[in-house]
């Protein structure tokens, strides 16, 4: 009798063993929606300045969208436009072992020592958009921000028919974006005898800012010919001040091409913005890490194509 009941254990025993399915058992039941292991196991984390900004959305999801096409484990998190918020958030990632840091950094300089820190616990960094300032980096992806500073500048002078009265909306200072966007347009328009830039203030590429800033600017200063602003968030609420104020054929450029500029854009309210990719920007950004995580070598600076939309 004792020897029936230890036969029949080991027979129940073996049954359950051979029914339990999990990622740890690959002969699991292919029957059921399990998902494939992420690349061998890979995650990467990716730090986004902002999830508050179209373009940094869009950019989410072209990352998103190629890590779920390579069976990569992404993990977001919002910096909601706070540096301590994204060190903070940062450390969290490192601390859930990512293999790769994707970096779009809301203060180029304030992220260097968590960047160091990442590197030194063998986490490979790769910044998206917006460089890392005093910290080195496997690779930065981003459009040329100087070369669309220049390009916004050219056509907005084009545009004013070589003369008037500038006004330039910054971005937020302390990101690289602004710096070279802001380095671009002057180097185009700095020495115009004809051309002038009556006012320059930040508005931190955030609409309600821009809006607001701009109806201030106007309070002093109306003859206004031209604007550039540092992105089509910031545009978008100049624009609001500018038709509020009742002024007409003033000429407003941004800069991102996102939905809603392009929308602008095609309604004549906006006069042109420059196209970055960010969408591809995500996609490189993932494929990058991917090729980082299967030790092949990647470039130093991996540019992504601009163009202007205009009327």
């Amino acid at each position: 009798m004792k020897r029936a009941f230890v036969l029949s254990t080991l027979l129940v025993a073996s049954a359950i063993g051979c029914s339990k399915s999990g990622p740890d058992n690959p002969a699991a039941p292919s029957g059921g929606s399990t998902t494939a292991p992420a690349a061998g196991g890979a995650v990467v984390g990716l730090s986004i300045s902002t999830l508050n900004n179209p373009f940094f959305v869009t950019l989410r999801d072209g990352a998103k969208a190629e890590a779920d096409a390579k069976g990569i484990k992404l993990l977001i998190v919002d910096a909601q436009d706070d540096p301590a918020k994204q060190i903070a958030s940062v450390e969290d990632l490192l601390q859930k072992k990512v293999q790769v840091l994707l970096i779009n950094p809301t203060d180029s300089d304030a992220v260097a020592n968590v960047v160091k820190r990442a590197t030194a616990a063998g986490v490979k960094v790769v910044s998206l958009d917006r460089s890392v300032n005093g910290a080195q980096v496997s690779a930065h992806i981003a459009s040329d921000n100087v070369a669309g500073g220049k390009l916004a500048a050219e056509f907005l002078i084009e545009k004013i028919g070589g003369k008037g009265n500038l006004v330039e909306l910054e971005g937020l200072p302390g990101s690289s974006a602004a710096r070279e966007r802001g380095q671009g347009f002057h180097s185009v328009v700095d020495g115009k005898p004809d051309v002038k830039v009556v006012a320059r203030q930040p508005a931190d590429f955030d609409r309600a800012k821009g809006l607001s800033v701009m109806e201030n600017i106007l309070q002093g200063q109306k003859n206004v010919q031209g604007v550039f602003a540092h992105n089509d968030e910031m545009a978008l609420g100049a624009q609001k001040a500018i038709e509020a104020a009742g002024l007409k054929n003033v000429a407003i450029v941004g800069f991102d091409a996102t939905a809603d500029a392009v929308a602008a854009v095609k309604a004549g309210k906006l006069a042109a913005t420059v196209q970055q990719k960010p969408e591809l920007i995500g996609k490189k950004g993932v494929e990058t890490a991917k090729a980082l995580i299967d030790g092949q070598p990647v470039e130093k600076n991996i540019p992504v194509p601009l163009e202007l939309v205009k009327q």
